[in-house]
């Protein structure tokens, strides 16, 4: 792919305790929806690579999972897969979320930061929450316990300042190719987001006690009678029967619920019309279980 002279181009890893706002920041940047949104921690699980492209470069972001203190096989690989990005990246977005005090998952994360040599710039995140006032003690406190190459605050759900952010983030990068086509907006196969659309309609419809316990599995795409029509199967999994009640609902109107939401983003990520044909089905404890995480795709090669 040719560019032109001083073309810049990187990667940039987004870190930061569960549920501050990456995905929503990294979607905001790329304009376009490439990682599941939900008010439920720990809602990345793998690392989601997400485009952007203008005339002077190409900055390539990683969504991270959040790292917690982790209480399965699962969370163990999802926190060993955001610390090792940081040594793979030209960038590090250390985003926090202002409204919330800066806590032990801040103090591990800063801990890890000072084991690198990648600049770290500060994003604070929900900017349209607090008063201005608000942010200047943020940024002194944060300031006193590492360096960073730049602080910058935004709102990532109203897209506040986030064109500033990109600018900056270009200045960073070193100069190199465009790595993807200019229209290309993930790295992910089709199928992978597809998953991942149906997970966040789950996640956001069920109860508290579904969603760490919640995989989807797309298990077919097929063209169907007509030529604008896409047929996908997908399996939901759970760990228990009474999970799997919560997700079909009275008379199967949760999962009907759930199929209707995820089919109208999926027909807009593929431009065609949709049959969604879900199935809700126990595999007890798979979060614990490493055969089944691979199946998955929660664990990547080492």
């Amino acid at each position: 792919m040719e560019a032109g002279n001083n073309y810049r181009s990187g990667f940039i890893a987004l870190i930061g305790r569960p549920n501050v706002g990456k995905s929503t920041l990294m979607n905001q940047m790329v304009g376009s929806k490439v990682a599941i949104m939900s008010d439920k921690p720990q809602t990345t699980r793998n690392r989601i690579r997400a485009i952007y492209t203008d005339d002077a470069g190409q900055a390539i972001f990683i969504d991270t999972p959040g790292i917690h203190k982790p209480r399965s096989a699962l969370g163990h690989n999802m926190v060993r897969v955001a610390l090792d990005t940081l040594s793979e990246v030209d960038l590090i977005l250390f985003v926090i979320d202002v409204t919330q005090e800066l806590g032990g998952g801040d103090q591990f994360i800063l801990e890890q930061l000072r084991n690198v040599d990648t600049p770290v710039f500060l994003i604070l995140n929900k900017i349209d929450q607090v008063h201005p006032t608000q942010l200047l003690p943020v940024i002194d406190q944060y300031r006193t316990l590492y360096s960073f190459a730049e602080i910058v605050p935004v709102s990532a759900l109203n897209g506040n300042n986030v064109e500033t952010l990109l600018q900056v983030i270009m200045q960073y990068l070193p100069e190199g190719p465009q790595f993807y086509p200019t229209d290309q907006v993930t790295d992910h196969p089709e199928r992978f987001i597809i998953g991942e659309l149906i997970r966040e309609k789950t996640l956001q419809l069920t109860s508290d006690e579904v969603p760490h316990s919640i995989a989807v599995v797309v298990d077919q795409i097929e063209p169907g009678e007509r030529e604008d029509v896409v047929v996908v199967h997908a399996t939901i999994y759970v760990e228990r029967p009474s999970q799997k009640a919560i997700v079909i609902g009275k008379q199967g109107k949760m999962l009907q619920e759930i199929g209707t939401r995820a089919r109208q983003d999926i027909e807009r990520l593929l431009g065609s019309k949709l049959f969604l044909h879900l199935w809700v089905r126990v595999k007890k404890d798979w979060k614990n279980r490493e055969d089944i995480l691979r199946d998955f795709g929660y664990f990547e090669e080492e």
